[in-house]
């Protein structure tokens, strides 16, 4: 293996995709686009096959339940005839991306070359887009390769981010890395602080790739935990507002006392 260059384990060797469509979904800003595509994996019975390993991966191991260790990875999994268009999908998942610049152009480029073998045809990545505080009902913005994605997703009802930064890290990497491959992509951007695990925005990028790409899932899952967000957020701003109001009317009475 290469250095910074990433170590792909094949899990299942005999698979038959028909011109899948590949997502990218690796944690980002309130693991927006890792959290739809973990509940997409869960909900519609993907199957793991293969397990990609870097050493551009943060040095450490994770402590999982029970005290049990587990690597720094990410994972690739396949669906079959997803939808009323029978479209076949290729989902990129995992716990981590690499730390430099330089890994994740590497392991970007190892990842895509690999998966460019099952023939895909297009590409979506998920993530994040920072706003300052939560809000009700989160927005979903795309970017695109080209102007004819760009229409598709205007139809969508899905905001154009414009003139507006940059995309960072897998999300951004994997559309430029296919772009001058020929390859078209779009970009699913959903609402978020970032702070917290943000299953309401997860939630709204789901539907919005469930409309486009025309199938199906359930969300429930998602809505609830999403509403136990909800509860925590307005039970953090109370107290917060008390913490204020209890300030306030100390400087009153400070103020009585001196006057």
């Amino acid at each position: 293996m290469s250095v910074n260059a990433a170590e792909i384990k094949i899990l299942e060797e005999e698979i038959e995709l028909d011109n899948p469509i590949f997502i990218e979904a690796l944690p980002g800003l309130g693991h927006v686009g890792k959290l739809a595509a973990d509940h997409m994996i869960d909900e519609l019975g993907a199957t793991k096959f293969a397990e990609i390993y870097s050493p551009s991966f943060p040095p450490q191991v994770l402590i999982k339940e029970e005290g049990i260790i587990g690597n720094m990875l990410n994972e690739l999994y396949y669906l079959k005839d997803v939808g009323e268009d029978k479209i076949d999908l290729i989902i990129l998942v995992g716990n981590t991306q690499a730390l430099s610049p330089e890994g994740q152009y590497l392991i970007c480029k190892d990842i895509l070359d690999f998966v460019k073998g099952y023939g895909i045809t297009r590409i979506f990545t998920m993530g994040g887009m920072a706003i300052p505080q939560p809000v009700e009902n989160p927005n979903v913005y795309g970017a695109a390769t080209d102007e004819a994605n760009i229409e598709i997703l205007k139809g969508a009802d899905i905001k154009i981010r414009s003139n507006d930064g940059g995309i960072v890290g897998a999300s951004g990497l994997f559309l430029g890395l296919g772009l001058r491959q020929g390859i078209q992509g779009v970009c699913l951007m959903g609402e978020t602080p970032g702070y917290f695990i943000d299953a309401e925005s997860a939630e709204a990028i789901l539907k919005k790739l469930s409309l486009l790409l025309n199938f199906e899932i359930n969300t429930d899952k998602l809505d609830e935990r999403a509403e136990e967000t909800r509860q925590m957020i307005a039970k953090a701003q109370k107290m917060e507002q008390d913490l204020i109001n209890k300030n306030n009317a100390g400087n009153a009475d400070d103020l009585r006392y001196i006057g």
